[in-house]
Parts: C-alpha cells; sequence; structure tokens
C-alpha cells in the first residue's frame, strides 16, 4: 500500500475541464464511499475547490488506474481529463499535500482559504469512514506544518486572495465605490471576504442573494447590506454595477436573457461581472453581450500579483520548512511500517523469555544450585533466541544470499567499533 495523489488543479485544466470534474460537498460522501469500496483502494479524502480536484488515497500500485478511470466514469467524461490529471506517489505525495495546505500551490501564492476547505474535506471524509490512519496522520501534520508556516513567515502578511484580487479588478473600473451597488451571489467564505473588502473600500450599497435567505440576512446584516433568496435576482440585477458570484450550484444562475433584460433596464449602462465560481454560476455565453465586462477565476490571474513579490521571499522560507518537515513525517511512516515487525519480533522473544524463565524457577525448586540454573537460564535464552536467525544466515550463506548477510551485519551492528 502506497500514500498516492490524483487530481488537476488551475495551472493543469482549465475552468472548461474543472468545472465538469468538480464535486458537490452533499455528493462527497457518497463518493468516498464508492472510492473506498474499490478494490486496491484502503483510504480515501477528495479535495474539491473552484482551482483544483484532487484524490487523496492509501491504494495499491494499481489503485491509481482503478481511480482515474472511476474519475472518468463518475463525472461521464470519458477520458476527457486524462491530459489535465498529475499524480504523486509516497514522498511527492506528503510534499504536495504539504505545500498545498500552506497556500503555496494556490492560484494566489499563500492564500489561507485552501487550508479551510482542507480541514472541510477531512471533516467530511472522515464522518463518510472513507480516512484512516495515514491519511489522518497525513491531514493532522498538513494542518500542523501550515500553522507553522503562517507564524514563523511572512506569507499571510499581504492581502492577497482571489476575493482580494476581484475587488482590485473592480477598482480599476470604478473610482468611486460609494456611487455604486454591488450584487453578492452566494454566501460562503470568498463572498464573506469579498464583502469585506468592498465594505473597506466603502460600497455604496450591499445586496447578497443567498439559495439559505436566513444566510444571505445574516451576512448582509454584518456588512449593512440586505439579503435575498436566488430567485430575486433579475428583480434586483439592473441595479448591479458589479456582481460577483461564487456558489457551488452545479448549473449556472446567472443566463444570458437576465443579464440582456438588466442592461435593457439599465440602459446600457455597462456592468462587471466576476465569477468565482467552479461550475461557473454565470452563463459563458453573457461576455458576448456589449457592456457586460466577465471575469472568470483564471482570468483574474492578470489582476493578482500587487502583493505578490513580498511573498516570493516568505514562499521560499516555507518550502524549507515543509522540506523538513516532509522528511520528518516519511520516517514517521518508515517507523509505522516497521512497527508490526517489530511488535512480532519482541513478542516471540518475550515468549521464550517466559517459558525459559520457568524452567529456570522449577529448577530452583528443586534445589539446583544457583550458578548451575543461572548458567542454564543464560546459554538456553542465547540458544533459542539465536537459532531462527542463524539457521537463515547459514541457509543464505548457502544460497550466496549476500544481501541478507549484509542486512545481518547492520542489524546486529557487527561491524561498528566500540
Amino acid at each position: 500500500m502506497s500514500l498516492r495523489v490524483l487530481g488537476l488543479n488551475h495551472r493543469s485544466a482549465p475552468v472548461e475541464v474543472r468545472e465538469k470534474l468538480a464535486f458537490h460537498p452533499e455528493r462527497l460522501p457518497g463518493a468516498l464511499r464508492e472510492l473506498v469500496g474499490l478494490p486496491a483502494v484502503e483510504e480515501m479524502l477528495i479535495v474539491s475547490t473552484c482551482n483544483r480536484t484532487e484524490l487523496y488515497s492509501k491504494c495499491e500500485d494499481i489503485g491509481i488506474g482503478q481511480m482515474r478511470e472511476w474519475l472518468n466514469g463518475y463525472h461521464q467524461l470519458g477520458s476527457l481529463a486524462n491530459g489535465c490529471l498529475y499524480q504523486f506517489e509516497n514522498q511527492l505525495a506528503i510534499t504536495h499535500t504539504f505545500t498545498v495546505a500552506c497556500g503555496l500551490d494556490s492560484a494566489v501564492l499563500g492564500e489561507p482559504q485552501i487550508l479551510g476547505q482542507m480541514k472541510e474535506a477531512y471533516r467530511i471524509a472522515s464522518e463518510a469512514g472513507s480516512t484512516g490512519p495515514v491519511l489522518h496522520s497525513l491531514f493532522q501534520q498538513a494542518f500542523s506544518v501550515a500553522k507553522l508556516v503562517r507564524s514563523d513567515t511572512e506569507i499571510g502578511a499581504s492581502a492577497v486572495s482571489v476575493a482580494y484580487a476581484a475587488v482590485s479588478l473592480a477598482r480599476q473600473i470604478f473610482a468611486d465605490f460609494g456611487q455604486h451597488t454591488a450584487l453578492l451571489v452566494g454566501a460562503g467564505e470568498t463572498i464573506e471576504l469579498v464583502a469585506q473588502h468592498l465594505t473597506a473600500r466603502g460600497i455604496g450599497r450591499l445586496v447578497i442573494a443567498n439559495r439559505s435567505i436566513a444566510r444571505a440576512r445574516t451576512l448582509a446584516h454584518e456588512y449593512k447590506g440586505f439579503g435575498i433568496e436566488l430567485a430575486e435576482i433579475p428583480d434586483h440585477l439592473a441595479d448591479a454595477d458589479m456582481l460577483i458570484c461564487s456558489t457551488a450550484s452545479p448549473e449556472p444562475l446567472i443566463n444570458r436573457e437576465m443579464v440582456a433584460a438588466a442592461l435593457k433596464v439599465r440602459r446600457r449602462k455597462p456592468m462587471f461581472i466576476v465569477d468565482l465560481a467552479v461550475p461557473r454560476d454565470v452563463e459563458a455565453s453573457v461576455a458576448e453581450i456589449e457592456d457586460v465586462y466577465l471575469y472568470t477565476v483564471d482570468d483574474l490571474q492578470g489582476v493578482i500579483g500587487e502583493n505578490l513579490k513580498a511573498r516570493e521571499e516568505a514562499a521560499a522560507q516555507a518550502r524549507r520548512i515543509i522540506e523538513t518537515e516532509v522528511v520528518r513525517f516519511s520516517q514517521l511512516l518508515k517507523t509505522r511500517d516497521a512497527a508490526p515487525t517489530i511488535r512480532s519480533v519482541r513478542g516471540r522473544a518475550e515468549d521464550i523469555r517466559e517459558a525459559v524463565t520457568d524452567q529456570a524457577r522449577r529448577m530452583l525448586l528443586a534445589g539446583r544450585p544457583v550458578d548451575e540454573v543461572l548458567d542454564y537460564l543464560s546459554r538456553t535464552l542465547t540458544n533459542r533466541l539465536m537459532h531462527q536467525p542463524s539457521a537463515s544466515l547459514r541457509r543464505a550463506g548457502e544460497e550466496g544470499d549476500r544481501e541478507l548477510l549484509e542486512a545481518a551485519r547492520r542489524l546486529f551492528a557487527l561491524d561498528r567499533q566500540d
């Protein structure tokens, strides 16, 4: 069994592919149970965000092929995603996990949201019963490494995130936020960050639409806006100078007809739209409408960069920390692999010790001299403990198995100078 990661991200796949492989949170438990039901897969965890879909597993060598086939079949993609998928094994898988948790593999270097998303993915997998000791240890250590990187470097000092980038792009278009209305669709962490940035820059009017009206109103109240249901979006779209979306909806919530109708009411006054969702919340054809400026998460890559130079040095420090922690965790896994063998060896030695000790006690009770009993105890214990290793080494000599002979010299430190 090996530790493996199979997945794709914003660098290996365009949004058109990523949105097809994204998992809705409600479907994750069922997907996880299907995956651990594969013959060669023992443990499984899925991280699915707008920028990545990754399967973390403990599996046999053939398990990676089973996972790839399952992923394509589950999303009914045929072989569409195969050219975009990457895979890592053992130490490289550990390095990748720690790197992702620290935000070093994100579209925005050092962004903290991915850590919360990984913690949520771990929670879902734990509740679904698809994790085991290996993935549990891996992710707990990843969370610790991310915390260490945050505390020991300046990776999070500069305000750079997808949400920040979206608002920064809006600042290039709107000189005075106080004169404009923003309609936010969704009420998750990304939209909350957008609301924070817009409020900090004095947005004139803030409207938040969400499937849960209670959640929309709670978030809107916090930022002095007001909440609406998703069904009310067409009634408010014409008032929106900025539309920023980030939901987990499997289908677009904003279509071409809705935007065209809103623009007619706006008398061709331009509308700025940023779709941060994967799958997308806004139909791609909306970009074809005149006076609409539509950006997706991929488009934001040109905007993100204002504070990245300051983060590059911190990222180099973070990678050095990760390298050290990867070695430490790899050694821990190797020790865990050796533990059953160590327990077996010690258990057999303990059985021999107890048997020989019992015989020595009987000899003492029978009146045998103490020196004779001690001599019996030491000689018999040595002979019985060394019988099987000696027999194996004689057989190795007869068969020319120099590898076993050398391993024995290392095991018993026979070449060490005391």
